[in-house]
Parts: structure tokens; sequence; C-alpha cells
């Protein structure tokens, strides 16, 4: 594990490239007042390590668990599906004649097609060629098309925008760029729901290790824990070492594409950071952190050990406490920590 202390924390990154990019939505309560009228939207529960956290040597250990939300197996399923409810709910737009496109590396898609299926909608999920057929199938069945395009999710993402510009689609991509947010805005804004719960469910954590692919769901994380505990929290990114999409943007000072060979954590298989994310994280994260293929299997293997099966991407978090030690005193980690980690996903 490698770790970088941000020196942006608190003033953020005053680049060209995020000025007129929206910092991460707070707003828990609009989402949560739509959710409402949604009877799968159940507050998903946190879990209690106590002898997890024993081995560790710190005080507490609390597991946010995702594994289930909404029955679509993560966190994912608060964001697509919340953006195409507001449309349909709040904005009152008709859904039988639109069709959403996005690309996936994981559980995106299935939000957006089951956040389609819902409201009468189409979708399209353009897929990678490292995306196992098993999910491919997971997204038909709920009533998506899908196609296959390039290599990596970058250049599915490619695809995706050409189709939509192609035949007039809906692009709802959970990243975010130049001329492209607002979409992407409100869906990180769906992200904020399980931060917002978590307040309810314990005491303000002295750590919080989030994984990151993209961004989205760090970003949503990090600025809530920020309105909600202050800079009480450690926040500590988590991402491959394979790619550092957003490691690479705070080392360089500015928005940088990721250079790596690719990861086995497919859903953090990311090169690219979501400028959202990136202007949230620049200035609310504490440490960026690097973990190695076998630290990040080595966290799946571990939770699934203590019968909280996940993937590498899912426990990517809770791979970063564990692969923690040699870092103990720049983190403050101690024997009175509480740390907070994110189950993003459940087993594939």
């Amino acid at each position: 594990m490698d770790i970088l202390q941000n020196p942006h924390r608190h003033a953020g990154l005053t680049v060209d490239i995020l000025r007129d990019i929206p910092a991460p939505s707070t707003d828990a309560a609009a989402v949560q007042a739509l959710l409402a009228r949604c009877p799968d939207a159940a507050e998903t529960e946190m879990l209690q390590a106590p002898g997890i956290a024993k081995d560790l040597k710190i005080a507490r250990l609390s597991l946010k668990d995702e594994r289930g939300r909404m029955g679509l197996g993560s966190f994912k399923a608060l964001g697509a599906a919340y953006v195409i409810a507001h449309s349909a709910i709040i904005k009152g737009e008709e859904q039988s004649t639109k069709t959403y496109v996005t690309a996936s590396a994981g559980n995106h898609g299935l939000s957006v097609a089951a956040g389609a299926k819902a409201f009468g909608a189409a979708s399209v999920i353009f897929l990678s060629q490292s995306v196992p057929e098993a999910f491919a199938q997971r997204l038909i069945a709920q009533g998506a098309t899908v196609e296959r395009a390039g290599a990596t999710y970058e250049q599915s993402m490619s695809a995706a925008q050409a189709a939509a510009e192609t035949n007039g689609w809906i692009l709802l991509s959970d990243s975010s760029w130049p001329g492209y947010s607002d979409l992407s805005h409100r869906l990180m804004e769906g992200y904020t729901v399980f931060m917002a719960e978590a307040e309810r469910q314990i005491s303000a954590p002295s750590h919080i290790f989030l994984q990151a692919g993209v961004g989205g769901l760090a970003g949503a994380a990090a600025a809530m824990a920020r309105r909600i505990w202050g800079d009480t929290p450690q926040i500590v990114v988590v991402e491959p070492l394979h790619a550092p999409a957003l490691h690479s943007c705070i080392q360089a000072g500015d928005f940088v594409a990721a250079q790596g060979p690719g990861s086995a954590m497919g859903r953090l298989d990311c090169l690219e950071a979501s400028l959202i994310a990136l202007k949230g994280l620049a200035k609310d994260a504490d440490v960026f952190a690097l973990i190695s293929e076998e630290e990040g299997q080595a966290g799946a293997d571990f939770a699934a050990a203590h019968q909280m099966e996940s993937t590498p991407s899912g426990a990517a978090g809770l791979a970063g406490l564990l692969a923690s030690s040699a870092h103990r005193a720049a983190l403050k980690l101690d024997a009175h920590s509480h740390v907070l980690v994110i189950l993003s996903e459940g087993p594939e």
C-alpha cells in the first residue's frame, strides 16, 4: 500500500478544468423524499465487527452494508435510477419515448437498466470486452440492450457517447467531464443517502476508508461526511495501484489521465476521474492510497472469511484498512480509532 497525503486539503484544486464544475451535492433530504415513494428503498444495515477491530488494534469497525440496496446488489442503485425517477416524478417527463445509454464496468449499468424499466424507458448499456458475460446477462434480464465496444471502460464510454449523439439518446454516465456534469451531479446526489443513514446509525468515526473508481461513491460520501462530522474523520480514498485515476490528479495538482495496465478490481478499473468527484475530494480527502492487486483480493477474501461476501472492488475500503499497518502513524490510526468502511457491492 502506498499513501499520498493530500496537499490540497481544504483549498482544493484551483485549475481551469474544474472552474465550471459543481462540487458534490449534500442534499440527501431531496433524495430520501423521492426514495420514500419506492417500496424497495429500505435503509441498509450498519454492521459491527468487534472481533476484527480487536485484531486490527482499533476500538471499533463499522461497515455500511450496501450489498442488498434496493435488490440491485450495490450502492449504485441510488444513482442512475434516482436520476430517472427524478425526471419521471419530480419533472413529470414522459419516459416511454426516452432511451438512456451509458457505459458500465459493473453496477451503474444495472441501475440505468432498472430505472429505465421501472418508468417505461429503454436502455442501452455499452460494455468493454473485459466485462464478464454473466454481468451482460444480468443487464439483459433488466430489459437492457447490451453492446460490446472497446477493451477499456473509457473506450466503451466513447462508444456510448457516439451512440447518444447519433440516435438522440440520453447519455447517463456516472462520470463527469467538461460540458457533461448536470446528470452526473444528480446521480452522485443519489449516493448521499447511505451517509445520511450512517449519521443515524453510528457516532462520528475517526476514519473513513472509501474505495474509488471514477470517484462517485468517494466524492459523495466524503462531502456528506464533512457536512455531518466536519473535520473529525480522517478520510482515506483507496484506489487500485494499476488504475490511480484520482491519485494521479492529486499528485499532479491538475486533471490528468492516469496510466496503468488495468485492475482486477473491475468496478474501480478507471483511468480518468470524474471531475465532480475530483473537485470534491481534492478539498475533502486527507489521504489517497493505492493498493496492489494482491491487497485488493486479500480484502475480498477477508470479508468472505467473516461472512461478509463481496468482491475486490466492493471490499476495497476494507482492503485499504487491512493494508495500512505500515502507515498507522501517518494515518493517525491507534487503539482509540473508530473506522467506517463501505461494503459497496455483493459477490458476483
